[in-house]
């Protein structure tokens, strides 16, 4: 029997810095940033809003050291923030920060940005988890992103962490794939049949000058441009490590079993984009809370029933790859609810939202 590949897992998650007294989003003046790269090189980064703060693991070989950078990554910007008096939250919006009153930083990328996109870039207050997954061969790499598209919805359900924005309930459960809808090249990738007709296509926007470089494709799922990875990049960023790492192992297990397809001359199926749009819409409005639609049935199903059978679907690649202890935490998601289920319910309970601010803030280092 074959040996699955290993398959390098590397995590991006962006951190809302807050005034603890105010509860609003803070500018940190690059203090953080400049402070975390003493200590942690390139693995920190400023973002186009200045409140926000990006870290990334190191090229990890499993779960268990993406996890273990993850726990120390947290750790280590909260310290730096501490030192600011500002604590550190982990969702997909700010409950009521306006992106009006968040300063821009101060970079020419930042600035090329908000001069073509204007009011869309500086309203792009949002925080998601990215995940890399290590792939050697890139036409390889195009046949997985194909047919992992199918299972975007089901991974972003579980992630959905941003029901609130500028101080609104939006009736969403991630409200901040809607904020970056306004964004071009974005939401999910269309069907590519070869590498070379997706480097051309790259190559196209490029020429054309619709973009300086590929890393201007934002799309939910992409063939890194630079780095031998497909990444997933539809998630809200997680209230705790667990959740965090319990999606990023259900990605892995994603992509190892699509491999191992691969290697016995099968594959997944491959549905219209425009379908899986239809699931990709009741993720963001209803979270695990909802329908999905099971396109071999042709009918509706409970969204949890689906992840119950994307789970039966990775069973026998998940022992392989070491990471059931973070997969099964998908079940501790299913009873207690995404990140947006217990904001709103903190929101129900207490009618505040710097209580929900407060809940973010104190859910971000748990288990650090």
């Amino acid at each position: 029997m074959r040996k699955l590949p290993v398959f390098t897992l590397g995590v991006e998650e962006e951190y809302q810095i807050i005034d603890p007294h105010t509860r609003d989003l803070r500018s940190h003046l690059s203090k953080i940033v400049d402070g975390a790269k003493a200590i942690l090189n390139e693995q920190v980064k400023a973002e186009m809003h200045q409140s926000v703060v990006e870290v990334g693991t190191n090229i990890c070989k499993n779960v268990q050291e993406a996890e273990n950078e993850i726990r120390f990554l947290r750790s280590k910007i909260v310290e730096l923030a501490a030192k600011q008096d500002l604590v550190v939250g982990g969702a997909g919006t700010h409950p009521f920060s306006r992106w009006q009153d968040q300063p821009i930083t101060d970079d020419p990328r930042y600035h090329n940005i908000v001069n073509e996109l204007q009011d869309a870039a500086r309203s792009n207050l949002i925080f998601g988890m990215h995940c890399h997954v290590g792939i050697e061969n890139r036409e390889i790499g195009l046949q997985l992103m194909n047919q992992a598209c199918y299972f975007l919805p089901h991974i972003f359900a579980l992630s959905t962490n941003s029901p609130f924005w500028e101080g609104r309930q939006t009736g969403y459960k991630s409200f901040r794939t809607k904020v970056f809808d306004k964004f071009p090249r974005t939401g999910l990738p269309e069907y590519f049949d070869s590498v070379a007709s997706y480097d051309n296509y790259l190559e196209t926007l490029v020429k054309t000058n619709c973009i300086d470089n590929p890393k201007k494709i934002w799309w939910d799922l992409r063939l890194h441009p630079f780095y031998d990875t497909i990444e997933f990049r539809i998630c809200d960023m997680s209230l705790t490590v667990k959740e965090t790492m319990c999606i990023v192992a259900i990605i892995q297990a994603i992509v190892a079993k699509l491999h191992k397809l691969t290697l016995h001359n099968m594959s997944y199926n491959i549905y219209r984009i425009a379908l899986i749009k239809e699931n990709k819409f009741r993720a963001a409005r209803y979270g695990i809370e909802g329908n999905m639609i099971d396109f071999g049935l042709q009918k509706e199903v409970e969204t949890k029933l689906l992840v119950g059978e994307l789970l039966d679907f990775i069973d026998d690649v998940v022992d392989e790859l070491g990471s059931r202890e973070q997969i099964n935490y998908v079940h501790e998601i299913m009873k207690n609810g995404t990140g947006a289920d217990k904001q709103l319910a903190v929101f129900n309970q207490t009618k505040d939202l710097t209580k929900v601010v407060d809940f973010i803030t104190s859910e971000f280092t748990k288990g650090l």
